[in-house]
């Protein structure tokens, strides 16, 4: 992968949490793929568990959107500083920064994530 490039399934990760698009945000994954989210009580394994997750977080907006501020290659690891914006099924506004570390495996999908975020913070400026 070309270090100035981002990895098409890195781009479609962020792109479909923006059209609040669960199945397609699934997709982005292996079968047998593992998450590593700060809001989950355990990793997340495989397309249900993923599918679930995120399902429960876009349930709390009525928008949202990632940005990928820096992105940083090495092999086949991508880790994208990201800051994220939206607006809350309530109508308040929140911003919340945050890394994901990506792992792609050889068919261009992502086999392990791990998120760096404050899902308690955001939920703070959603509730107020």
């Amino acid at each position: 992968m070309a270090s100035q490039v981002i990895p098409p399934v890195v781009s479609e990760y962020f792109a479909t949490i923006h059209r609040m698009d669960p199945d397609a945000w699934v997709a982005c994954f292996t079968e047998q793929a593992t998450s590593y989210e700060p809001g989950a009580p355990a990793p997340l394994h495989g397309h249900a568990a993923l599918r679930q997750f995120l399902v429960r977080v876009l349930a709390a907006f009525q928008t949202i959107r990632l940005m990928e501020d820096h992105v940083f290659l090495y092999g086949n690891r991508v880790a994208v500083k990201f800051t994220g914006r939206g607006t809350g099924t309530n109508g308040r506004e929140v911003t919340f920064e945050g890394i994901d570390v990506f792992e792609i495996s050889q068919d261009g999908k992502i086999q392990a994530m791990w998120g760096y975020w404050d899902p308690a913070a955001m939920m703070a400026q959603l509730q107020g």
